[in-house]
C-alpha cells in the first residue's frame, strides 16, 4: 500500500496546477503529504468533516446511493476530494481559466 500510495502521490504532483496532494487517514489524520505540516493538518481536519457531511447528505436524498468524488472550487484555489472505506485522498490546484 505504501509504495502504492507515494506513486499516486508523485503522479498527481506532476500535473499542471497541482499545488499539494494529501492522504488522510480514517481518524482525519495526514498520512502522506507534499504540503507542509500545518497546511496539511488544517486540509485532513476540514475536509473529513466536510466528507461526513457529504456523506450522509447523499445517504438521506438516497439510501442506496454514496458519495464517490466532492470538488469544490473557489477564486484562489480547487480542491477535489476522493473518499475511499478508510482514506481520503486531496488535491489542491490553483485553477486555470
Amino acid at each position: 500500500m505504501a509504495n502504492e500510495a507515494e506513486e499516486t502521490v508523485r503522479k498527481l504532483t506532476l500535473h499542471k496546477g497541482v499545488a499539494g496532494v494529501i492522504i488522510v487517514n480514517g481518524e482525519g489524520i495526514p498520512i502522506k503529504t507534499t504540503l507542509d505540516n500545518h497546511t496539511s493538518v488544517q486540509y485532513a481536519g476540514l475536509m473529513s468533516s466536510l466528507v461526513d457531511k457529504a456523506r450522509s447528505v447523499v445517504r438521506d436524498l438516497d439510501p442506496t446511493n454514496e458519495l464517490t468524488f466532492l470538488r469544490i472550487r473557489s477564486k484562489k484555489t480547487e480542491v477535489m476530494v476522493a473518499p475511499d472505506k478508510d482514506f481520503i485522498l486531496i488535491v489542491v490546484q490553483n485553477p486555470t481559466d
